[in-house]
């Protein structure tokens, strides 16, 4: 698994420029902090062409500083219901969730703001790296599972972004 997700990784960003990485979710609401966990850990930890924004549930209010950026790529990471085992992850491009009424638990659906930044910034390559949540109570902390997952994806991003 952790092989399979660090190549498509790497094959994603194989043509990339600048990027940006979007860390989503809602630090009091248990595995729904992975996300902005991840994003928090890559903080100063690669390089100058990554943009890391600490988004955590209202992504949208970064569309500014996204387009400003210039990006090649973003990549939003948010724990999600995947129908998968907890902690396990999946690679998913923005354009294949034009169907799904929802993935996360926040307000706006990811799928429109990924419409939304489409037509804003057309050349960009948006994707969404998913994590399967054990728990999102309030008041929890990252379940065990989701924090080796939280861990493995923050070392092979700052090594494929640095």
């Amino acid at each position: 698994m952790v092989d399979d997700i660090e190549q498509q990784l790497k094959d994603w960003f194989s043509d990339r420029d600048k990027v940006v990485i979007a860390g989503i979710g809602n630090p009091i609401r248990g595995d729904d902090y992975a996300g902005l966990k991840i994003a928090e850990n890559l903080q100063t930890k690669v390089s100058n062409n990554v943009c890391v924004l600490e988004c955590e549930t209202v992504p949208e209010n970064y569309l500014l500083d996204i387009q400003n950026f210039h990006p090649t790529h973003i990549l939003l990471i948010d724990a999600a219901l995947i129908d998968a085992q907890p902690g396990e992850t999946k690679l998913v491009k923005a354009t294949t969730i034009a169907g799904v009424s929802t993935f996360s638990s926040h307000g706006l659906p990811l799928r429109l703001f990924c419409e939304y930044t489409t037509k804003l910034l057309p050349d960009v390559k948006i994707s969404l790296l998913l994590i399967e949540p054990t728990n999102m109570d309030f008041g929890c902390e990252l379940s065990p599972k989701v924090q080796t997952t939280v861990d493995m994806l923050t070392e092979i991003l700052q090594r494929l972004l640095t």
